[in-house]
């Protein structure tokens, strides 16, 4: 059988590339082509536009790139109807792939959707459409069941994929020596994974750095966005020779590091799942921000505090994010003590996630779908 997956960043990818061998297994005949990254290409898919092209955040990002948004659109409808898949498999991104959803339901292509969008959070009106469009629903985070019930929507809780990611995850034990770090406790900081967050955040967080002396910081690398691209921030701060970057090695780091400092998204659940205690920041263009703010609907903004409902861990959003907060913060992180009670809640965190293996469930269900013919 023949699926078209579409992601649009890199936890996309990610989870895309568990998607397409766990569908590969299901499915051995099974083409599949995508929008994604390195990593789905690697596991077997054939890639039609890479998502480093597709990261526009906030409304006026969105707004300024919005003859490319449109063109992207354009062909990826033409590219759909010219392979002919037997499902269309959207992974997140829900600005693009809600309009992808509706166009492709009504040419009669099948619609699966993998990790639901943060409809919860904010746009709940969205919820209709996606009653109408996706013919199945498949969620990660254990509140989202509810949520959708409560709209008279079934849907399939596969379980958090980050859960399996995590755990088959190893670290060689000369990984610090390898690239030339010393033996002092490291400090992980995390800036995102597209170019107007990293610049925003990684300018915050590396004002912080003359203040923890003890202690070397290093920035993690996302895989679209060049070296270059972050060793100018680095050396516009002042920090070079201060400060190392790695690149594509985010969890061999986490694995390493005694703290985080970590824009809000994916990673404040990966930072937690490897069970190190971290800062969670946000600072976006005030506008965009402010629409945000009348718009979402949920108490934190961080996916480790959203699914144990209370503030595990701490969050400095816009303009509580400060050098002086961040520092004041990680204080309070590094105190004796602080690491066994993280170790708690994080616990307890991966309780409510379910039980690993979320892409093999997921890709069973999308197989027996499409060959019964069943929604």
């Amino acid at each position: 059988m023949k699926y078209y997956l579409i992601a649009g960043e890199a936890s996309g990818d990610l989870h895309g590339a568990n998607l397409i061998k766990a569908l590969k297994t299901e499915d051995p005949q099974a083409q599949i082509q995508a929008w994604g990254g390195d990593l789905m290409q690697e596991a077997g898919a054939t890639l039609r536009k890479h998502f480093r092209d597709l990261a526009f955040m906030g409304f006026l990002e969105v707004v300024k790139n919005l003859r490319t948004i449109l063109n992207n659109l354009d062909f990826c409808k033409k590219d759909i109807l010219a392979f002919q898949p037997d499902a269309l498999v959207l992974i997140d991104y829900p600005g693009f792939n809600l309009r992808m959803a509706e166009w492709a339901k009504k040419q009669g292509i099948k619609v699966f959707y993998y990790i639901s969008p943060q409809v919860w959070a904010w746009h709940s009106s969205r919820v209709k459409a996606i009653k109408r469009d996706v013919d199945r629903m498949y969620v990660i985070l254990p509140f989202e069941e509810e949520f959708y019930a409560k709209h008279d929507y079934q849907v399939v809780f596969v379980g958090h994929p980050l859960l399996d990611v995590v755990n088959r995850h190893r670290t060689p034990a000369d990984w610090c020596k390898q690239n030339g770090l010393s033996e002092d406790p490291i400090i992980a900081l995390l800036p995102g994974s597209r170019r107007q967050e990293i610049s925003r955040m990684l300018e915050v967080m590396l004002d912080v750095v003359d203040k923890f002396p003890q202690f070397q910081f290093v920035v993690a690398g996302a895989p679209a966005i060049p070296a270059d691209f972050y060793e100018k921030i680095i050396e516009k701060k002042g920090q070079t020779g201060n400060v190392m970057l790695l690149k594509n090695q985010t969890y061999d780091l986490l694995t390493q590091s005694h703290a985080a400092v970590v824009t809000s998204g994916t990673a404040t659940l990966e930072t937690a799942l490897f069970g190190i205690p971290e800062v969670v920041v946000y600072k976006g263009n005030s506008l965009s921000y402010a629409i945000a703010k009348r718009l979402v609907e949920v108490k934190f903004i961080s996916l480790v505090n959203l699914i144990m409902d209370r503030e595990l861990v701490k969050e400095l959003i816009q303009d509580d994010c400060t050098p002086e907060t961040i520092r004041a913060a990680l204080d309070e992180l590094l105190k004796p003590g602080k690491y066994q009670h993280m170790q708690v809640g994080y616990r307890a965190l991966k309780g409510r996630l379910g039980n690993a293996g979320a892409a093999v469930r997921a890709a069973a269900d999308m197989v027996g779908v499409i060959k019964t013919g069943k929604g």
